[in-house]
């Protein structure tokens, strides 16, 4: 069984949104045509509650894309965005999200951050997503969406550590690429055994 994860396709993530992906908004057409090679589709979703301790605005003398340090380890500082039930967190508006099996939902815990679909940045609190997918027999991730140096880097590495099949679709993802982020994302990915297509 395989499935298709959809990371983060939201609005704060296109052009015009809080944090714009450059072309965010050019493979939605592409991911949904995809949608129905696939046993499941599964959306993930930022839901950030307001004033969460990843803005750069919860912390003082502190501006978008700063690095603090946080209990969990490194952190960069973002512009608020995908707050909790604004127009930012929707999904794309042209994304088939009626396709969606299920929507994971991700970094709702003000004090960290949530990059992966699997895990926190802590590494230790899980979303549900691996438990889901094994209970369905699901062993194949193909996994496309925004930002391939973060959410989509952080969510493969995860599924291959946990032992899926992991494939990333490149040309259906599109990147931040902050200070050097994509290509230590991309080597970060091969090392940890994901196929990028």
């Amino acid at each position: 069984m395989k499935a298709l994860i959809v990371i983060d396709q939201q609005n704060d993530f296109c052009p015009g949104g809080a944090l714009a992906v450059p072309e965010g908004d050019l493979i939605v057409q592409g991911i949904n045509a995809l949608m129905a090679d696939f046993d499941a589709v599964i959306l993930t979703q930022d839901w950030h509650p307001a004033g969460h301790s990843s803005f750069a605005s919860s912390h003082d003398n502190k501006t978008p894309y700063d690095m603090i340090e946080m209990p969990y380890g490194p952190q960069v500082l973002w512009p608020d965005h995908c707050i909790q039930g604004s127009m930012g967190a929707k999904f794309h508006m042209e994304l088939q999200q009626d396709r969606a099996d299920l929507i994971i939902r991700k970094g709702y815990n003000p004090a960290i951050d949530s990059y992966s679909a699997f895990f926190e940045n802590d590494h230790r609190t899980a979303t549900g997503l691996e438990g889901y997918l094994r209970t369905r027999g699901i062993s194949e991730l193909t996994m496309v969406g925004l930002a391939l140096d973060f959410c989509v880097n952080f969510s493969a590495v995860d599924a291959a550590t946990l032992g899926f099949d992991v494939t990333v679709r490149r040309d259906l993802c599109r990147a931040i690429d902050l200070d050097g982020s994509l290509a230590a994302a991309i080597e970060g990915m091969e090392k940890a055994g994901v196929t990028l297509a």
